[in-house]
């Protein structure tokens, strides 16, 4: 219960001190919040990606900057569209050997055309998505990169629970292309 009231009191924190910078911005795409419990629905860890969704509109998506991507291959993206991709979990989470306390953060992502793509974890908390700020990271964790077999028109954020209810994977899916990076819930 104690969780759950620090993790509700840091998003409100974070949604409202965001408000004075999203009201001087104006929305250009729909937005979501993706949300699952890992563990016991009354004593798990939530964990809560809210992100903007561009569509494709016949750009191209991944590549290079001199191929005019939207999303070039080495730098920052903001993973998403307006305001920053905000992460939210309950308790710790821990990527690989890397542990990211509960509490709030902003995701970004740094693609690759050649080697590993990274997920980019922030504390830098409330603001527009761009410019990203990459001087507050927390942790980049390597993302796994898949090619679908069908595109995806608009960015998909997905968290899904693994079978043995101790941790998830992060699933971001645009054009031909899914990057995924396992967690498990730290105790």
């Amino acid at each position: 219960m104690k969780t759950n009231l620090v993790s509700a009191v840091l998003l409100a924190a974070t949604l409202f001190s965001a408000s004075p910078l999203m009201a001087q911005q104006k929305r250009v795409s729909p937005h979501e919040t993706t949300s699952t419990v890992i563990g016991d629905r009354r004593t798990g860890c939530r964990v809560t990606i809210t992100y903007g969704r561009p569509y494709m509109k016949d750009r191209k998506i991944w590549g290079t900057a001199e191929a005019k991507a939207l999303v070039p291959s080495g730098k920052a993206w903001r993973l998403g569209a307006d305001e920053a991709t905000l992460l939210v979990t309950q308790q710790p989470l821990a990527f690989g050997e890397t542990t990211v306390p509960a509490g709030a953060y902003v995701l970004y992502l740094v693609p690759e055309e050649n080697g590993a793509a990274k997920l980019a974890i922030s504390t830098k908390l409330g603001g527009w998505g761009i410019p990203v700020d990459e001087t507050h990271d927390l942790a980049r964790v390597d993302l796994k990169k898949e090619t679908l077999d069908k595109p995806v028109d608009q960015l998909t954020v997905a968290i899904e629970k693994d079978s043995a209810g101790t941790g998830g994977i992060i699933k971001i899916s645009w054009d031909t292309t899914q990057f995924s990076v396992p967690f498990t819930v730290k105790k």
